[in-house]
């Protein structure tokens, strides 16, 4: 895996920044808040924004908006031919599983310069895609014109795993918990409030699609069980692995430090971290490291907002690096 890189200064590639940017499918929750933050955006300039209810005034369903005056537009696929003609350099698409690939097919026939952001799992094994995890991945993401975003509660295990990964000894066990916003909205037991009162919901305990994904970019075996609570949004993960050899809660403690001392969306903690504190906020914490030494068995936490840092806010790092322009802009306000 690429070590990460200092991002205190702005990266810069050799070709120009794209500009103009389309969202496809963006009227979720996770579109809404790529709006929010392109909207203060000192580089990219929104041009579409798609939906199947098209003609609807996107600040009526994204309130707060201040630049981006735009309605919604109903446009598929076979619509390229024209949209091309908008000269659009960044295609984010903010789709359901499963939907994203005749657009690719699509931007790829007329308009196959411009940069393609995919926020579903489509292309999050496709090794001719890159793999849109900053953090680790910056090097490769620089200028890239295919990028997948990884998933959400992927984002958190990977990073809580990372700098312990040559350690390991066996699966790592990773209980997940999310807020139902993570559940889209198309209704659903895992998104119904009133199913989730007073309560905890288990699914998909094995197969579940992050924990392909975890395994496939750490290259280690986990097992994930994730879990629904009845708050909108946050996620919290802890983390349960078995170590090589014998090793100091101190010596971990500084692999974290080294890790992410450059990172400024990761924040390392002494304290469990709770998932209402990451609500809202862009980055991920990580505390709460414990160590039963005699036995080698090593526990971390970690939390972000499924929304923010769990999408929308790792795309737009994904977008800025891919455009040669500062990773953080449009995020350096909340750092």
């Amino acid at each position: 895996m690429s070590q990460s890189t200092q991002p205190d200064q702005p990266t810069k590639v050799t070709r120009a920044a794209a500009r103009r940017v389309a969202i496809i499918g963006a009227r979720g929750h996770v579109g809404a808040e790529l709006l929010r933050l392109l909207d203060q955006h000192p580089h990219f300039e929104v041009v579409l924004v798609s939906s199947r209810n098209g003609g609807v005034p996107i600040h009526s369903e994204v309130p707060g908006l201040t630049k981006i005056d735009l309605a919604f537009e109903a446009v598929t696929p076979d619509d390229l031919p024209t949209l091309a003609e908008r000269h659009i350099d960044l295609w984010v698409l903010a789709l359901p599983n499963g939907h994203s690939e005749p657009w690719v097919t699509a931007i790829e026939a007329h308009a196959p310069a411009s940069i393609i952001v995919d926020l579903s799992t489509d292309h999050r094994f496709d090794t001719r895609w890159q793999y849109g995890l900053p953090e680790v991945h910056r090097p490769k993401l620089l200028g890239a014109k295919r990028i997948s975003n990884p998933g959400c509660y992927a984002t958190g295990a990977q990073l809580a795993l990372y700098p312990l990964l040559d350690l390991l000894d066996g699966p790592a066990h990773i209980f997940g918990v999310s807020g139902y916003s993570g559940a889209g909205t198309t209704p659903s037991p895992r998104n119904d409030p009133a199913q989730l009162a007073d309560n905890l919901m288990p699914y998909s305990l094995t197969g579940h699609a992050h924990e392909t994904e975890i395994r496939w970019q750490l290259g280690h075996k986990v097992f994930f069980m994730p879990h629904v609570a009845p708050f909108f949004r946050g996620i919290v993960l802890t983390v349960s692995a078995q170590l090589k050899r014998l090793a100091t809660l101190d010596e971990l403690a500084q692999r974290y430090t080294k890790a992410y001392q450059y990172e400024p969306l990761v924040t390392v903690q002494k304290d469990i971290p709770f998932p209402r504190d990451a609500a809202h906020r862009h980055g991920v914490t990580i505390g709460g490291l414990s160590l039963e030494p005699t036995m080698s068995h090593v526990v971390v936490c970690a939390t972000l907002d499924n929304l923010l840092k769990g999408a929308a806010t790792q795309c737009l790092q994904n977008m800025n690096l891919a455009a040669g322009i500062d990773e953080f802009a449009g995020l350096r306000p909340f750092l």
